[in-house]
């Protein structure tokens, strides 16, 4: 900003220019360009210059700008995305889901949870999936350092980990309680919903190991009785392994993906099974959230 001065009657004036210095070869010296001139600085256009500061700061990146308009005392420290995490955790609420986490309750097993901390781990991680998918750790590093959520300032993996080792407890309950609130929040007709199955391959060279399971290829833990005292036939799998791949690619180990939806294409619910479960097992035995529904499988 350069400032020149004129006498008149009335005493000293002041006008205000922007200016550019440019090196001036003959006189070996930087020699002010004057770029723009805003007036007397007693009749200046505060807003108008607002404006233009405003204008000029979107062609740098928010750090930049925060930084070039700050007061020489302030020290800028960091700046990250707060859009994409705000509207999803808009969304969260309006589906209540962080009121349902709380709801739940503490574990079955284990030190008590800080069930506040859990529901907004849960969120980091739906959030994460939903803008810049990735592993738990890469998750932990994404939430800590790449965005802001709120109430979550920093996590590591082992609060990953944790929150679903909980998550993994209460499945049913939640699943059941999110689903409510859609079906009331959409007004979601669920008379009749449609089915349909898909697969999905990696790229291993080797299938997971097998382990058995029931017929609807849950895996049978100590915690569950033989799969021959529930009357249903135990199978050897691993959940990643090799079956009839709907991309071609008999040849790599794959995972079945189920997913159920209403009359209008609303998802209400998605499963997964072993690679080489067929979609004749799979009708008789899965169960939809909604009570008395009727199920078809779209072709």
């Amino acid at each position: 900003m350069k400032t020149t001065k004129r006498e008149n009657k009335s005493g000293t004036v002041r006008y205000l220019h922007l200016a550019h210095n440019e090196w001036d070869p003959v006189k070996g010296r930087a020699v002010p360009k004057v770029l723009f001139t805003f007036g007397r600085e007693d009749d200046l256009d505060r807003d108008a210059v607002k404006r233009l500061v405003a204008s000029l700061s979107r062609l740098l990146e928010p750090g930049e700008a925060l930084a070039s308009t700050a007061a020489g005392d302030l020290e800028f420290v960091s700046s990250v995305p707060f859009g994409g995490t705000y509207v999803l955790d808009h969304l969260w609420r309006r589906l209540r889901i962080d009121r349902i986490v709380g709801q739940v309750g503490q574990p079955k097993r284990g030190r008590r949870r800080d069930m506040s901390m859990t529901e907004r781990v849960l969120f980091s991680l739906v959030a994460n999936r939903a803008l810049a998918p990735s592993s738990k750790l890469a998750a932990a590093d994404w939430v800590t350092h790449d965005v802001h959520v709120e109430g979550l300032p920093a996590i590591d993996d082992d609060a990953c980990y944790r929150a679903m080792d909980w998550l993994h407890e209460v499945t049913d309950d939640l699943e059941k309680r999110v689903f409510d609130e859609v079906a009331n929040l959409l007004n979601l007709e669920v008379d009749l919903l449609f089915f349909d199955t898909t697969s999905t391959y990696f790229e291993l060279e080797e299938a997971d190991e097998p382990l058995a399971r029931d017929d609807k290829g849950r895996l049978l833990t100590d915690a569950r009785p033989p799969a021959e005292e529930d009357g249903e036939s135990a199978d050897q799998a691993g959940f990643r392994t090799f079956g009839k791949s709907k991309d071609s690619r008999d040849d790599l180990p794959q995972i079945v993906i189920g997913m159920t939806v209403t009359r209008d294409g609303i998802p209400v619910r998605v499963w997964s099974w072993p690679g080489n479960t067929g979609d004749s097992k799979l009708m008789p035995v899965f169960s939809a959230p909604a009570t008395d529904a009727v199920l078809r499988q779209s072709r």
